[in-house]
């Protein structure tokens, strides 16, 4: 490449780095929404455990029962109105993404209480998907240094990991 002054040099590089950030922004906000998709998916199946999060222990028999009465599913640990499931949510700005729930409920969840076992959500859904989050904020990564998703295309690489 063969620029004809300093100037074009520098504008070069300015759009280099956008282009980097640009493409990493993008690929965080694919990694949040994955995570987030996970954490939902996850609620309502016990599951096993994963890293250093604990697997699920079975509900109390009360528990069960009282889900029972109230007309909510039997078997489905933290589901019952579904209100935590949809309560996660996430948001990305420029290269930082929070995800989460607004259900203060699901802090006693994910980490427990003296009278109530952990049941983590968070924290495994993100280990559940630590390669998927490697390869797409890899390919971001290399995607914005050589220029962007038309040049990543045209190599022949699939955007989609």
């Amino acid at each position: 490449m063969e620029f004809k002054s300093l100037g074009a040099l520098a504008l070069h590089m300015a759009s280099q780095e956008v282009a980097l950030l640009v493409s990493l922004h993008e690929g965080l906000e694919k990694c949040a929404v994955k995570v987030e998709q996970t954490a939902k998916d996850e609620i309502g199946h016990y599951q096993a455990g994963i890293g250093p999060f604990p697997a699920w222990a079975d509900l109390a028999d009360s528990t069960e029962a009282e889900k029972v009465r109230l007309g909510y599913p039997a078997d489905a640990p933290l589901l019952a109105s579904g209100e935590m499931q949809q309560s996660i949510t996430h948001t990305t700005h420029a290269l930082e993404t929070v995800i989460g729930s607004t259900d203060e409920k699901m802090v006693y969840h994910e980490f427990g209480t003296a009278k109530m076992p952990a049941r983590p959500v968070m924290g495994p859904a993100v280990f559940r998907n630590k390669e998927y989050i490697r390869r797409v904020l890899g390919m971001a990564t290399v995607s914005g240094l050589i220029g962007g998703s038309a040049i990543h295309a045209s190599l022949g690489y699939d955007s989609t990991p």
